[in-house]
């Protein structure tokens, strides 16, 4: 039996634990963030107690002391969370390998009014505003004009005054409206299944635009086609990450690799392909035994 070690919230650690239970891994949830950590003989994990983890915590500060109390490999370690955590230097990745993403520009801060003015005129707007390095959409503003674009950058300006503060850039990103998107899962170089998340009727007669599902976006099951599953396995290969969502727009010019999440929530089940926690399953033995 396997000890897989899992710092996702509970919503992943409730799916996945009867599915990887019935194929001979013991599913441990281990919160590591909003708690208090004693370091010394009466810390809460031991080196023993797990022999993998599923993926590295998010919150890299607390990932490092989870990493090294636990010490134990990780299904994604914390190499390839920070990598795809970094949305410019994924585009840049997959752009330099010839696959479709949006037309980007990085701005590291700090940047003058006029170098900005240059980058906003750059795009047809409306323009996509994305600080670089958050998930679940937060922070994420469109611009219509030019004040409205300079508005939003003093605020990431401010906040990146801030000395503590990790990452002090964000990207700006052509906006594609009418886009259907989808998350595609890959595991070790293959698609097992995809949804397309889509907004109620309701939320988009509200001028609601982004489809992540923690804000409201319904996720359906789909097949996709063959050369979308392809160019999901191609991100996945290119970025090097064994478990990997992918999330790819859809326009009627084509199709485009947004994002990517080396931290993805686990879905129900019949989200997946048949054989899905098989796969996952020998994922994780094949982790642990790189200990």
């Amino acid at each position: 039996m396997i000890d897989l070690a899992v710092a996702n919230d509970q919503e992943t650690f409730q799916r996945m634990r009867e599915p990887l239970a019935e194929r001979g891994i013991r599913v441990h949830h281990v919160p590591v963030s909003e708690r208090v950590v004693p370091l010394g003989e009466d810390a809460p994990w031991s080196p023993d107690e797990y022999d993998a983890g599923y993926v590295y915590p998010g919150r890299l500060m607390e990932g490092g002391v989870a990493d090294a109390l636990l010490e134990v490999p990780w299904l994604n370690d914390h190499e390839t969370v920070l990598t795809s955590r970094n949305k410019a230097e994924v585009i840049a990745r997959l752009g330099r390998a010839d696959l479709p993403v949006p037309e980007s520009v990085y701005v590291s801060n700090d940047v003058s009014e006029s170098g900005l003015a240059e980058v906003f005129e750059r795009f047809e707007p409306p323009v996509v505003v994305k600080p670089n390095s958050t998930t679940r959409g937060v922070g994420v503003a469109k611009a219509h004009d030019l004040d409205s674009f300079l508005g939003i950058c003093d605020y990431l300006s401010l906040v990146h005054d801030y000395r503590a503060t990790g990452d002090r850039s964000f990207l700006v990103q052509e906006y594609l409206p009418d886009a259907t998107d989808y998350r595609v899962m890959v595991l070790e170089g293959e698609c097992v299944g995809a949804v397309e998340r889509r907004l109620p009727d309701e939320a988009v007669a509200e001028g609601q635009w982004k489809h992540n599902v923690h804000r409201g976006a319904e996720a359906t099951g789909v097949d996709l086609p063959e050369p979308w599953r392809e160019l999901a396995e191609s991100v996945a290969r290119e970025l090097e990450i064994p478990f990997l969502g992918v999330d790819l727009l859809e326009t009627d010019d084509g199709v485009v690799v947004n994002e990517t999440n080396a931290r993805p929530t686990i879905d129900e089940e019949t989200k997946y392909e048949p054989g899905f926690y098989d796969r996952l399953a020998a994922a994780i033995r094949k982790t642990a035994d790189r200990e």
